[in-house]
């Protein structure tokens, strides 16, 4: 399959017409409209500093349904002792910095650069996009963040500085997500932290299907908090 390199205009090529690897298309920018549409379309952005801009659409599609959450029994033991206090959108510039920073195996440098930092700011600020933060004694210590359309939650990235923080986050925000009937959070591509908490791999296709679907709802727009 060839790569699409885009225009100003906000349009993308269908996703089905992804190369095997999962990239659709180069160029245009990360305005918010043209974020907006990608999620809705399947399709994200991921790219170096030192890249163009890069949109994917893998297959399979790492995707986590709420019911089937996977909760370690040790897990629970670090859930039920309160180890952490969790918010919703409090430090949300915070954490995507945390997870720019945060060193990962077999990654040299970061694919959250200063562009990108830039429109997912904006994403919060027009209430799309949401963060989730686990503290302990005051300080930060982990949390997530990513876009919400309809009844889809679009995770983006998630980090750590003590164990088990992002997961506790993330079982939160599954929790909080599932009482709003969220019918997935899109997991983009396969990571074994992600499947051992109950993710798992479903082809393009019904990705894209389901995904239709959970659009025809409403979003939860604006900020989020526990008690909502």
């Amino acid at each position: 399959m060839p790569v699409f390199f885009l225009s100003e205009r906000k349009v993308f090529p269908s996703p089905d017409l992804a190369r095997k690897d999962g990239l659709l298309a180069i160029g245009g920018d990360l305005s918010e409209e043209r974020l907006i549409l990608a999620y809705q379309l399947g399709i994200f952005p991921w790219f170096s500093d030192d890249s163009p801009i890069l949109w994917w659409s893998p297959d399979p599609r790492l995707v986590l349904f709420p019911n089937e959450l996977h909760i370690s029994k040790r897990l629970k033991r670090t859930i039920k002792k309160c180890t952490f206090e969790v918010s919703f959108d409090k430090a949300f510039k915070e954490v995507i910095e945390f997870c720019a920073k945060i060193k990962r195996k077999g990654q040299d440098g970061t694919w959250i650069g200063k562009e990108m930092m830039e429109a997912y700011l904006n994403l919060y600020y027009s209430g799309f996009a949401h963060s989730v933060e686990c503290w302990q004694n005051g300080n930060l210590v982990g949390g997530l963040y990513g876009v919400s359309l309809g009844r889809v939650f679009f995770g983006e990235s998630m980090f750590s500085k003590v164990t088990d923080a992002s997961k506790v986050a993330l079982i939160t925000l599954v929790q909080k997500i599932k009482k709003w009937d969220f019918k997935f959070i899109d997991c983009q591509v396969t990571t074994s932290h992600l499947m051992s908490l109950g993710a798992r791999e479903i082809p393009r296709k019904k990705f894209l299907r389901i995904l239709n679907e959970a659009l025809k709802s409403p979003a939860y727009r604006g900020s989020w908090s526990l008690l909502d």
